[in-house]
């Protein structure tokens, strides 16, 4: 059996890489080296149709899975996942005999019937299709990762903050067909407007998009000016996102339905937001627990005190300062702190002393006398 390409190398992806990467990756090439762009190189045109290939497969998560089975398998002369050689040549319990019919026969005389080689022929004509192809498959629109920035009291508290995103979207102009209004529009001379173009590979008959009419099966006279043919625009999207209550740094959420729009009547995609809290000034955060700190001045901490303190939803909730409280001292105070379905945490409160830093000519005596007093030398 005739070897093929990896289909992760020719888009120059990790086998491990996800669908929206492997997406970037065949937009990225497709418009490099899209015949249209190259008419000078002749060599473009068959780098276009590998591309367009090997996105056609693993582009498709059902036909990924069977790719990827099959890659296990050795069934591509890939090699197993171990690292071990592929599918052995020579003649294999309940295989076919060399020539015999419906089998493929290798360069040495090695016969191979594709049935028989455990559904593995079954499978490949599921991942490439046997029939004629669609002009243009309804497609599920591009899903969306961003990273959101929250205020502090925003997270603790939970609200809507609005975000703007870019998107790719099919063009409104042209409905994805990338002809402009008006233009007359004829059968793809290249595919005779099926969308696809068959070509054999060690026995077996494989379909691709074709690079002409990009899938479409039909060509236009004029091309859109909106999106210059391609049926494709990047555009803003403004929304207005949920921010859930008591979310912290690092967390996502995954929002159906708000990513990109699909074409051909496809699902729109997903909208993935990380969220990024911003520091506050006053507050800062331990799990569910928040931490403010209370300055006091040496009177308040040595006499004592009771002094007011604001709590996360602007509250004033008063605490007594006992005679000589020192600098790290913590108060808790029970259920003001950060909500989150049934747990709610506490409002932790650290004294921190202040000195002044001008003194009355009384202020520094009477400093002077307790100084003397406690034995301090200054």
């Amino acid at each position: 059996m005739a070897q093929t390409r990896d289909y992760y190398a020719v888009l120059g992806v990790a086998s491990t890489a996800t669908q929206d990467e492997i997406k970037k990756a065949y937009r990225r090439l497709a418009k490099r080296y899209h015949p249209d762009a190259n008419q000078n190189d002749p060599k473009a045109a068959d780098r276009f149709k590998e591309i367009s290939e090997a996105y056609q497969v693993v582009g498709d998560a059902e036909k990924r899975k069977q790719y990827d089975d099959m890659r296990r398998l050795g069934s591509f002369g890939f090699g197993t996942s171990d690292g071990s050689a592929g599918a052995r040549r020579g003649p294999q319990p309940g295989g076919a005999r060399p020539g015999a019919a419906g089998g493929a026969t290798d360069p040495n005389g090695f016969g191979f019937d594709i049935g028989g080689l455990g559904g593995l022929g079954d499978l490949f004509s599921s991942m490439f299709g046997g029939g004629r192809g669609k002009a243009r498959d309804a497609e599920q629109g591009q899903s969306v990762e961003t990273t959101l920035e929250v205020p502090f009291r925003v997270a603790a508290l939970g609200g809507k903050i609005p975000v703007e995103l870019e998107v790719t979207e099919e063009c409104a102009t042209c409905h994805g067909s990338g002809a402009a209004p008006g233009a007359a529009v004829k059968v793809c001379p290249e595919c005779s407007g099926r969308g696809v173009i068959s070509f054999g590979q060690g026995g077996f008959a494989v379909n691709r998009p074709c690079p002409m009419c990009m899938g479409r099966g039909q060509i236009p006279s004029e091309r859109c000016p909106t999106c210059s043919g391609s049926g494709e625009v990047r555009a803003r999207k403004k929304l207005m996102v949920q921010v859930p209550q008591g979310i912290d740094s690092g967390a996502k959420i995954r929002l159906k339905g708000q990513g990109g729009r699909g074409a051909s009547g496809g699902a729109p995609g997903d909208l993935v937001i990380t969220f990024q809290v911003q520091p506050d000034r006053f507050y800062k955060r331990e799990g569910l627990d928040l931490i403010a700190e209370l300055p006091l001045n040496i009177a308040q901490a040595t006499l004592g005190s009771k002094v007011r303190v604001s709590t996360l939803d602007e509250k004033k909730v008063t605490i007594r300062i006992p005679a000589g409280t020192s600098a790290g001292k913590r108060f808790r105070i029970r259920g003001q702190g950060i909500q989150r379905d049934e747990r709610r945490g506490d409002l932790i409160v650290e004294v921190t002393i202040t000195a002044p830093e001008k003194l009355t000519e009384e202020q520094e005596k009477l400093f002077k006398d307790f100084a003397t007093a406690a034995d301090l030398k200054y």
